[in-house]
């Protein structure tokens, strides 16, 4: 596959799931000025399930979801629904956290991948979504 050919795939649907609304106006943004994507924004885990019947390509998810003072689902407890409602939706793991435990932990949970909230984690989430559409083109 040439990258002529990926940048004219159409209807590439992503979910990004943050409860932090710069990062979903930054991710969104980033990807929307793409060609082939469309994004739906969620702030919510619950909000996320709610939609699977949309079919996504992809969920982009936070790890810390709600801001701790709620009981909103966690990024871990939202992965592990999505894996039962439908395991073939591959998930990549946004945060802050560094520690290889955690990061193990999401993996084993069924996570694709785990983007580390860093100045530059929107280039590697880039990387990480156009990898994950290369590889189901090949």
């Amino acid at each position: 596959m040439t990258e002529t050919d990926f940048r004219n795939m159409k209807n590439k649907l992503i979910f990004f799931v943050d409860d932090d609304k710069m990062m979903l106006d930054l991710m969104e943004y980033t990807f929307k000025c793409r060609d082939g994507f469309e994004v739906k924004s969620f702030f919510s885990g619950e909000e996320c399930l709610k939609n699977l019947h949309l079919n996504p390509n992809v969920i982009v998810l936070d790890y810390y979801l709600g801001g701790g003072e709620t009981e909103a689902m966690s990024g871990l407890e939202t992965l592990i629904k999505i894996n039962e409602v439908n395991n073939s939706i591959p998930v990549i793991i946004l945060s802050r956290e560094k520690s290889k435990e955690l990061i193990d932990q999401f993996i084993l949970s069924g996570a694709k991948k785990y983007v580390i909230k860093d100045d530059y984690f929107i280039d590697t989430l880039i990387e990480a979504i156009d990898s994950h559409f290369m590889e189901i083109q090949d």
